[in-house]
């Protein structure tokens, strides 16, 4: 085994190369296929978990140990210039490289291997561990070990990824007027079968866009496209196509590895009838008008334009503190409808004074209002709120809003079918960035 030193570089040991990165703190790895620029040709070149295969390069999680990157070299396009292989915190350990013990990059490649131990870092958690690049027609690997102290983002950033997660210009149908109540049709006339299942009730809504199905379920009249919750289809008519998601984009796969929050999402198109629930939990609809956002837990999330935008945010004041609520919820702006679910029917809550509800139990608020932790020693209750959550806090609302309270302390991924993140449901996050 050959141990390089910061800045040398040495022949590629073969054209399939294994890089495993292995740390004492738990560490996410990916690979940037990186043209003569020094940017990825696209967001294509950014191999990490959320994303693991690339022309010529396959990520694999460690499952408990190491995350491995596989290069093969000849497969690698003629516009590649290089690979480059990163490191960085996934928000379950140290804060920072400073605290964390070894850090040793190992390419491997028959019997012959090259290892780069990587030391001196202090403020950062990123770090780009070794490069595999072309020079003369042949390739070589070069140690490295330049440190962020942004982490995944701050180097997916400097090789050109995107990380805006803008979504396209809507081409569904008009959100239709919040007020505007479904109309029934019973469309089945005379049949062989006679029940009570055949009454107007159980009937499809009719329209555009989407519409409450009942309680429990959507219908999404399509003519354009849709973003709902990865899995929540339950019936489709029509000619439909559907495409996995993930997160929604780049950056939110980051913000939502980290948090555990977020919704993975799939995108519908196509003209027809589509049909959504999740685990029976009951369906609301909220149409915004583009002056005020909603802040959502991404568990209770089912549906929504895409004339929307979402991102991943941290909960104002929360800093510090711990909650299966989520430090981290979604935050929906712009003009167009949303479905929500809830554990049970809610109660709408008008800010106008001071107002807290616990963690679990507030599904969704006005974006512009103001947002604490109030710890309940305050209050005088003690334990006896926040009860389901194991924290004696709550959270406390100000300014002028509302706030939707399901009767319900259940965390995520409780029964209405989990946080949208990567993470275990019911978790709290780390703290992004």
């Amino acid at each position: 085994m050959t141990v390089l030193a910061p800045g040398e570089n040495r022949p590629a040991p073969g054209d399939q190369l294994t890089v495993t990165v292995a740390s004492s703190a738990s560490v996410d790895v990916s690979a940037l296929l990186v043209n003569a620029a020094g940017t990825v040709r696209s967001d294509a070149d950014f191999v990490f978990f959320n994303q693991p295969t690339g022309p010529g390069v396959v990520y694999r999680h460690g499952n408990g140990g190491p995350d491995v990157v596989a290069v093969q070299t000849s497969a690698l396009p003629a516009d590649v210039d290089k690979v480059v292989i990163t490191a960085s915190l996934d928000g379950r350990g140290p804060a920072t490289f400073a605290s964390v013990g070894a850090l040793t990059t190992t390419i491997e490649s028959g019997a012959t291997a090259l290892t780069f131990p990587i030391s001196g870092l202090t403020t950062e958690s990123g770090v780009v561990c070794v490069e595999i690049y072309r020079r003369g027609g042949a390739w070589k690997v070069r140690a490295i070990g330049q440190g962020y102290d942004d982490g995944l983002a701050g180097i997916a950033s400097a090789f050109g990824v995107n990380l805006d997660d803008e979504v396209p210009a809507a081409q569904s149908a008009p959100v239709p007027p919040a007020q505007q109540q479904p109309s029934f049709s019973s469309q089945q006339g005379a049949q062989p079968v006679h029940s009570d299942l055949f009454d107007a009730s159980h009937a499809e809504v009719n329209g555009l866009g989407i519409q409450k199905q009942g309680g429990k379920m959507v219908k999404v009249g399509m003519n354009g496209e849709v973003m709902a919750r990865a899995g929540s289809m339950v019936a489709y008519q029509g000619d439909l196509k559907f495409e996995a998601l993930g997160s929604g984009g780049i950056g939110r796969a980051i913000r939502q590895h980290l948090t555990g929050e977020g919704v993975p999402l799939m995108k519908v198109t196509g003209r027809g009838d589509l049909f959504l629930a999740n685990s029976a939990a009951d369906v609301h609809i909220i149409d915004l008008d583009g002056t005020d956002g909603l802040t959502i837990n991404g568990a209770n999330v089912l549906a929504f334009d895409s004339t929307l935008r979402y991102d991943i945010g941290r909960v104002q004041g929360a800093a510090g503190y711990a909650s299966n609520s989520g430090l981290f919820n979604c935050v929906f702006t712009g003009r167009g409808r949303i479905a929500i679910t809830t554990h049970g029917t809610p109660v709408v809550l008008t800010v106008d004074q001071a107002t807290y509800a616990d963690p679990n139990a507030a599904v969704a608020w006005s974006s512009s209002l103001q947002t604490g932790i109030k710890r309940n020693d305050s209050f005088g209750l003690g334990r006896l709120m926040g009860r389901s959550t194991g924290e004696a806090s709550t959270l406390a609302f100000s300014g002028r809003g509302f706030v939707i309270v399901q009767p319900s302390e259940l965390p995520p991924g409780g029964l209405i079918g989990g946080t949208g993140g990567g993470q275990q449901a019911g978790t709290g996050g780390g703290i992004f960035g």
